[in-house]
């Protein structure tokens, strides 16, 4: 089973790909208000030489809770590319500790599809929204 998945904190983005248990991981730290390149992370990991998106089983992201931004710009990219290329989408709750990267995400998402009878309608992009346990607490601008 292959799998891609992301989490994203805000200022750190990991990508991780399963390809037939082998992982693939590549990481990097940027500024909070600065959406990663997708394209350096898939070329970093080995797309077009090593994958193609094509033979991705399984797209799954981090649901962080410290990072709205962040959790939406990386559930709208796996939204695009499970539809588009008519995969499963799972969004895996975030453990908010420093060693779970998107390896981690991969392998509960690939524990978690395999423990459900993988039936793809479950895990319906359309079904993968970010969550948040608190209410965003807003202040007005001009106060």
């Amino acid at each position: 089973m292959n799998i891609l998945a992301i989490k994203s904190s805000g200022d750190r983005t990991s990508i991780s790909i399963i390809m037939n248990d082998q992982i693939n991981s590549y990481s990097m730290t940027h500024e909070r208000k600065e959406r990663p390149d997708w394209n350096l992370f898939l070329s970093n990991i080995g797309h077009n030489k090593s994958f193609v998106l094509e033979e991705i089983d399984l797209f799954a992201f981090a649901n962080a809770q410290n990072s709205y931004t962040a959790t939406r710009t990386v559930a709208s990219y796996m939204k695009g590319l499970a539809v588009g290329l008519n995969k499963p989408l799972i969004s895996i709750k975030d453990l908010d500790s420093d060693d779970f990267e998107a390896d981690s995400v991969a392998k509960l998402a690939k524990q978690e599809f395999l423990t459900s009878d993988q039936d793809c309608k479950v895990y319906d992009p359309s079904f993968a929204n970010p969550s948040y346990e608190e209410l965003a607490n807003f202040k007005k601008l001009d106060e």
